[in-house]
């Protein structure tokens, strides 16, 4: 065979398997239509898992079938009391704020609630796993029959529940006639893609994102923001925030009482905060090393030439965080000592154990992502808000469902509701990255995540470290972020922990009475205690954390206050060219 005849052949099998690729995706993206993005293969497997284990265990099967006959009594009995009227029947539900109310005791609810009460038990008797289920197959199958639970409810429909028919009586049924124009509603919203009803009164600057600012630097992917001082003297080293691209910026710059941006600016502090792009198809090849190297280096650049002959507070949000860690990697590995000190919010080094983001998570559910976003180019922000509700979906979706189409009742947005409606899109190669060498490989954790032809070592991270988990956090849960302790080796290393999850938790304001935080300052790169022992042994203070972080940055800044710095550096090619918050945050 000749060389043309074997480059030719070459050809061809690339071709044929560019094909089989190409309907490989074109099938995943028809079946994510079907199943909302979930990849059944997960899911199915997890339920042949189950069904084993159950199979192979003939003390399990007793057990079941003795508990399921005992409530079917219990359920009879039960019945036959309220039939007759019986009030010293027990409360149909206990613990459970659906059924909280008088009228749930009446005939039939009670019968309803209590019925429920009983088939709920024996559903999570039955999928408590076997010894040998593998762990990914329990954590599934646990979730799905937690959605079928709260969809089984009685409490999230009509006819069963005493409370929404009492409403439609004494309303003559306005209420649904109210949530079917709120149904209608919703959906034009939808169709249009249009922000959720009452949200759009957040004007984004001038209700949120209103700190006043100039926009100092914009490229393909970011506006680089400079805030305008409020104090005659400043802080000599100014903070670089890096937030997540998953969400718009003003997270941190909400309404005036909680914007940590216009917090730090009155505290004294120069401050400088990215604002992603919203990715569209055009930007599908926009990849992590283009997050790191046009986005936080390049802010890095423009701040030190702003500000110049000064050190950066360098503070890390959610995936910003994740970015840091890698940003901050590769300075330490080339020698640069631009950074001052590192904070990290609810930010990620080590994701084996990721929390319940781990159920869409997964080398079927990736490859089900990653056809759907080569498809459109980005992956749009209703994907993973939807996967978030599912979560908690009695919480996120059957009770605001409820209150808007039953009840009638819209629920009255506040500044972070609207920030939450404010979706952002992610390019294809840039999440396929994140997804597959962070959650999947771990790789920044095992040391084997490279940049710029590099790998990174975590370790080579000593500067001040301030390290900071919401208890509730269900996207980046406190115990992870806590690893990073174990992965550094700063001597100067801050580890709070606050009341709250993930947004709540970090916008909590400057005060706030219900909020409380634990914190630990360790002055050696080694000792690490185990999260659990860690909690035990550490006192909650009553307070926001604000005013903590606050502190730590003065501590670990000049003495010296020093004259506010120019807003942008014209003669450094920083000029000026828009009013904070720029375009990207508008982008839609």
């Amino acid at each position: 065979m000749t060389t043309k005849d074997t480059a030719g052949s070459r050809a061809q099998d690339n071709d044929a398997a560019a094909a089989e690729k190409a309907l490989q995706r074109e099938f995943q993206v028809r079946l994510a239509a079907l199943t909302g993005g979930l990849a059944p293969d997960d899911y199915s497997k997890a339920w042949f898992d189950w069904l084993l284990g159950i199979s192979k265990s003939p003390d399990t099967q007793w057990a079941l079938a003795q508990s399921g006959f005992e409530k079917m009594i219990d359920n009879w009995q039960y019945a036959l009391q309220a039939g007759t009227g019986n009030t010293a029947a027990p409360a149909p539900v206990a613990d459970d704020r659906r059924f909280a109310q008088e009228a749930w005791n009446a005939w039939p609810f009670n019968i309803y609630a209590h019925t429920y009460a009983n088939w709920q038990d024996w559903w999570h008797q039955a999928l408590r796993p076997a010894a040998d289920t593998p762990a990914k197959s329990a954590q599934l199958m646990q979730f799905m029959g937690q959605q079928l639970a709260n969809a089984a409810s009685p409490a999230n429909y009509l006819a069963s529940n005493p409370e929404l028919l009492e409403q439609t009586r004494a309303e003559a049924g306005q209420n649904l006639v109210r949530g079917f124009s709120h149904y209608v509603e919703d959906l034009q919203s939808m169709l249009d893609k249009k922000p959720a009803a009452g949200t759009e009164r957040f004007e984004v600057g001038r209700d949120v994102a209103a700190t006043p600012g100039k926009v100092v630097l914009r490229n393909e992917l970011i506006e680089l923001i400079q805030y305008t001082p409020t104090t005659d003297r400043v802080q000599a080293e100014p903070i670089l925030i890096t937030p997540a691209w998953i969400m718009k910026y003003y997270v941190l710059d909400l309404s005036p009482k909680n914007s940590l941006l216009r917090y730090l600016v009155d505290q004294g502090h120069t401050v400088f905060v990215i604002s992603w792009k919203n990715p569209l198809a055009v930007d599908r090849e926009l990849g992590m090393d283009d997050y790191v190297t046009r986005g936080f280096l390049t802010a890095l650049d423009a701040v030190t030439a702003i500000v110049p002959k000064s050190k950066v507070h360098a503070l890390g949000y959610c995936i910003g965080g994740t970015l840091l860690y890698i940003a901050a990697a590769a300075l330490a590995a080339s020698g640069d000592k631009r950074l001052a000190t590192l904070t990290f919010l609810a930010a990620q080094a080590d994701f084996s154990e990721p929390g319940e983001l781990s159920l869409f998570i997964s080398p079927s559910q990736v490859d089900m992502l990653e056809a759907m976003m080569h498809r459109a180019g980005y992956l749009e922000s209703t994907n993973m808000g939807g996967a978030f509700a599912l979560l908690r979906s009695q919480d996120l979706l059957w009770t605001p469902a409820i209150n808007s189409y039953v009840r009638g009742k819209r629920d009255e947005p506040n500044d972070l509701m609207a920030w939450n409606a404010d979706g952002t899109r992610m390019p294809w190669r840039m999440h396929t990255e994140y997804l597959t060498r962070l959650y999947l490989r771990n790789e920044l954790a095992c040391g084997e995540f490279s940049f710029a032809g590099q790998r990174l070592d975590l370790t080579k991270l000593v500067l001040p470290m301030f390290v900071l988990g919401t208890e509730t956090d269900h996207v980046a849960p406190w115990q992870s972020v806590y690893k990073a302790r174990a992965l550094t080796r700063s001597k100067d290393y801050t580890f709070l922990l606050t009341s709250g999850g993930h947004n709540a938790g970090i916008v909590t304001g400057a005060t706030h009475p219900r909020r409380r935080y634990r914190v630990t300052t360790w002055r050696d790169g080694s000792t690490n205690p185990a999260p659990a022992k860690w909690l035990a042994d550490t006192v909650p203070e009553q307070g926001a954390w604000w005013p903590v972080w606050d502190s730590w940055l003065t501590n670990h800044s000049t003495a010296k206050l020093v004259k506010p710095p120019s807003l942008g550096a014209a003669d450094d090619s920083y000029a000026v060219v828009g009013d904070a918050p720029g375009d990207y945050v508008r982008q839609r």
